[in-house]
């Protein structure tokens, strides 16, 4: 049977996106291609325990795909440290839906400043028509996944799922826009919906709290000097890297690299209730307390933030690590978790695209963790 040119076209256009998602092509190589591996004596539990649990994440019977970072923090201080040959601790990682809970700091920021209000409309001018029953929207319903829009976030053919065409193919000069086009599949706040869309909507009105601008460039610089004013100097994640489409909107929800360490300190943040390195009140407690509040719609999920709870979605491993336990997940096996009771930070980046590779990584990463104490 001939297939039609369109198909054969979105099947190719699908086929080139699965192999950047897959490659993670975006990711920038360590030049030193020497193995790093380190087991601090002083781990709290025993070395080579610890070392067998981690070793399976790299090298084990079961497939979880390609680890390229593993770091253990406890109680702030590096205790494991693992990296496949050709990265290393100055490798910028692709964190993918990590970058959701760094959007979710940020716009905590914003709402400490009283920029943003979490209940009220969010201001979007394709939502301004009298009448259209997505200018009820919150800030609150964005940042649960209960925004109400029409946003496929997964499709059998990838090249037809929104977010696909959203980052890489038709809306990619505008993801914002894209994403604001959409209309409502349900009432605002009534159903939990994933959704890369409700990200960049956060992002384009963080944008345009800080100017009022529409050039992209004044876009790209009012943004990133907030982040770095606002959370990237002062909680000392040095490598914290956005980008940005052609308008000028950071891509928050997909594309933001760091190193691993940075993203166990990111992990230590949340942990620490806001509190940077030295102690400093960097993002307002309430807020961290509300990212890791389960929404009304799905009790895995807070504010752009996993729990590890069972629900209508759950990224966690609910029943084989604590129920304090959240974290921060990204496509393809990425990991910050984070363990308060056990003083617990601990970074997985990697490319598992297979969702047993998920399964096992998870399973992996939580007999790590039951190794210490809470």
């Amino acid at each position: 049977m001939k297939l039609e040119r369109k198909s054969v076209k979105q099947i190719g256009v699908a086929v080139a996106i699965l192999s950047l998602l897959t490659a993670g092509a975006l990711t920038v190589r360590a030049a030193d291609p020497e193995q790093r591996y380190h087991v601090a004596d002083d781990a709290g539990v025993d070395a080579g325990d610890l070392r067998a649990a981690i070793d399976p994440l790299f090298e084990g019977d079961e497939d979880v795909g390609e680890t390229r970072a593993l770091i253990v923090m406890r109680r702030g201080e590096i205790v494991a440290e693992r990296y496949a040959p050709g990265f290393g601790p100055d490798t910028k990682l692709l964190g993918w839906s990590i970058g959701k809970s760094v959007t979710a700091v940020l716009v905590g920021l914003m709402v400490s400043d009283g920029r943003l209000a979490l209940d009220s409309p969010v201001p979007v001018a394709a939502w301004s028509q009298p009448g259209d029953p997505r200018g009820r929207i919150t800030l609150r319903q964005l940042l649960a996944m209960t925004s109400g829009l029409d946003h496929v976030e997964h499709e059998e053919l990838l090249a037809q799922a929104d977010t696909v065409r959203m980052l890489f193919t038709d809306g990619a000069q505008n993801m914002s826009a894209f994403a604001e086009a959409k209309p409502l599949a349900h009432a605002p706040g009534s159903r939990f919906s994933y959704s890369t869309g409700n990200t960049l909507i956060l992002t384009d009105l963080m944008a345009r709290m800080l100017t009022n601008s529409a050039s992209a460039d004044a876009r790209r610089r009012a943004m990133q000097t907030f982040i770095d004013g606002r959370l990237a100097v002062p909680a000392g994640l040095k490598s914290l890297t956005a980008e940005y489409d052609a308008a000028g909107t950071m891509i928050g929800g997909s594309f933001i690299h760091m190193t691993a360490r940075d993203y166990a300190r990111f992990g230590e943040l949340l942990r620490r209730h806001g509190r940077g390195p030295n102690g400093h009140q960097i993002v307002p407690e309430k807020w961290v307390d509300f990212m890791r509040t389960p929404s009304r719609r799905n009790p895995a999920y807070g504010a752009h933030l996993w729990l590890n709870r069972e629900g209508e979605e759950s990224a966690l491993m609910p029943g084989d690590a604590p129920r304090s336990l959240f974290g921060c997940v990204g496509h393809g096996g990425q990991y910050i978790l984070v363990s308060p009771g056990q003083g617990l930070t601990v970074v997985r980046i990697g490319m598992s695209p297979e969702k047993e590779q998920r399964a096992a990584v998870k399973r992996g990463l939580a007999k790590l963790m039951r190794l210490f104490p809470a």
